[in-house]
């Protein structure tokens, strides 16, 4: 599979191997260059999401300080 490089320095990776690697537009890559010469295109696994993660937002209900307070022990 050939490619093109553009004046900045860019290139499409083809799509058969953006889906061989599971890439998706915003997915980052590492370039590695083999002892060979040859340069090794990798996937960056992301870190999993935290457990938290879905938990994190802002409150829709407007509270006062007493009135979340109160929430918080039980009174």
């Amino acid at each position: 599979m050939a490619t093109t490089l553009t004046s900045k320095g860019q290139v499409t990776i083809p799509k058969p191997v953006r889906d061989l690697l599971g890439l998706k537009a915003g997915s980052a890559v590492t370039f590695e260059l083999s002892q060979a010469g040859e340069v090794v295109v990798r996937s960056v696994a992301r870190r999993p999401r935290s457990r938290f993660a879905k938990l994190r937002g802002r409150a829709t209900v407007k509270l006062g300080t007493d009135e979340l307070l109160a929430l918080t022990r039980g009174s």
